[in-house]
């Protein structure tokens, strides 16, 4: 199972909508068997797949619950191939709560319990909040890549130097495997000036090497959302659905031997 996190530390650049769309596009076009873990107390990867509650086991339990079963947390959506680990606003105490707990490692507890299913998945992608918590960084211990989307205004690289610096910290104490593969740009305007001018920008900084893919920004995604369908699912034919299928194209072709292996 290759694990992948989404994460940005600013908001607003389509983390949620990338991890959902991402997730959907390797189990429907691909066939591939995916785990989505919401990672973020507001829930909203479990609202588009319309599994958000507070009745079952999440992603909160499984950072505070000792030798928990993943079958009980796991849950099915309303599309094949495709389960999702929940998540709500439990989250926030469960992080407080394993920074309280002295007693056992607090950082490679999602590692444990997703060692339970790896031969159960081909992908597990970990949609994560605009925060570096705890939660955040058993995301990355548990992670073999990390996705960064950004938008194109004047706070794009707002936090990026923070969040490599933590990637580096992961990689260096936590998970040596761990690779950036890189930023995508979302919600991307090609007839605005200022989206051409940051997406040059962007391309200069080294350090935070681009996909060539761009998701586009389109008037189906917001309807998509009230629909609680992956745009692909909602409007096949539009921009973004098109381009997320390029981005996953492009991600799976860093991966060639895995690929290979998994084929």
């Amino acid at each position: 199972m290759r694990t992948i996190s989404v994460i940005n530390l600013k908001g607003g650049c389509a983390k949620t909508l990338s991890s959902v769309n991402i997730a959907h596009i390797l189990a429907f076009v691909h066939k591939r068997k995916v785990l989505l873990i919401d990672n973020d107390k507001q829930g909203d990867a479990s609202k588009i797949l319309n599994r958000h509650g507070y009745t079952r086991k999440g992603a909160a339990e499984l950072l505070t619950e000792r030798n928990i079963d993943m079958f009980e947390v796991i849950q099915s959506t309303d599309y094949a191939g495709l389960d999702i680990v929940t998540a709500n606003m439990n989250l926030l105490t469960a992080c407080l709560n394993v920074m309280l707990d002295q007693k056992r490692p607090q950082h490679i507890r999602f590692r444990k319990a997703l060692e339970q299913i790896d031969g159960n998945y081909d992908f597990c992608i970990i949609d994560n909040a605009p925060d570096i918590n705890i939660s955040t960084i058993n995301a990355l211990a548990a992670s073999d890549d990390v996705l960064v989307p950004v938008t194109i205004d004047d706070f794009a690289i707002d936090g990026l130097a923070e969040l490599m610096e933590q990637i580096d910290n992961a990689r260096e104490e936590l998970n040596p495997a761990l690779r950036f593969c890189g930023c995508f740009i979302t919600q991307y305007d090609r007839t605005n000036e200022a989206d051409q001018q940051g997406e040059m920008y962007l391309k200069g900084l080294e350090m935070y090497p681009l996909f060539h893919t761009h998701i586009r920004r389109t008037a189906k995604m917001k309807p998509s959302t009230f629909a609680r369908k992956p745009i692909l699912e909602y409007s096949s034919r539009c921009g973004a659905a098109q381009d997320y299928k390029a981005l996953v194209e492009e991600y799976l072709e860093m991966c060639p031997n895995w690929t290979q292996r998994h084929g």
